[in-house]
């Protein structure tokens, strides 16, 4: 496989970028796109046997199944962050090895909709979170351990709302080059 179609592969809708300047309008868009994420993610794998659930996205990549549970770990974490950079001043957070996360049993073998289901509760009350906000609020930071990043709460919602759609797009990619999608 080329590495160019290999690296499309992995960034079905290219790398996330963050600008300073964000509107409202985009804002809002971002919200509005973490909130139909379940059922966006449930639509598209619910109807999915457990053969295509054990599907790799791309060569050397994670399964359907591993993916929509890392979308809820992730998200996870996400929200957990929101909440110590908007009760803590510049709180440290605790980076985890998604990669090692992904190996286990759980991520290999559970029920999607245990993590679909999870992602319904997250993301109802991530959301309403998010629309209560301030600008100020908004502009409240945590710092990743890796690189020790200062990232803002607004660009963390652009993060996640790209991270979802990054993720979508994993999945409809394979199952549009299998065939799987359902009228």
């Amino acid at each position: 496989m080329e590495e160019r179609t290999l690296e499309e592969l992995k960034y079905p809708i290219g790398h996330f970028v963050f600008t300073k300047t964000v509107s409202d309008v985009t804002l809002s868009d971002w919200i509005s796109e973490l909130e139909a994420l379940p059922t966006r993610l449930e639509d598209m794998v619910v109807h999915l046997s457990d053969q295509q659930l054990n599907t790799p996205y791309r060569p050397g990549g994670w399964t359907i199944r591993q993916v929509v549970h890392h979308i809820a770990d992730s998200h996870h974490h996400s929200y957990t962050r929101f909440k110590w950079a908007l009760t803590e001043d510049r709180p440290v957070i605790k980076a985890y090895d998604e990669k090692e996360w992904s190996k286990l049993f759980d991520a290999n073998s559970a029920p999607i909709v245990l993590s679909l289901n999870y992602l319904k509760a997250l993301h109802a009350k991530l959301v309403y979170l998010l629309k209560g906000l301030s600008k100020e609020d908004l502009e409240r930071v945590y710092i990743h351990p890796d690189g020790n990043v200062a990232v803002s709460l607004l660009e963390n919602i652009g993060k996640y709302a790209w991270h979802g759609n990054h993720h979508l797009a994993h999945i409809e990619g394979i199952l549009e080059r299998k065939g799987w999608i359902c009228p």
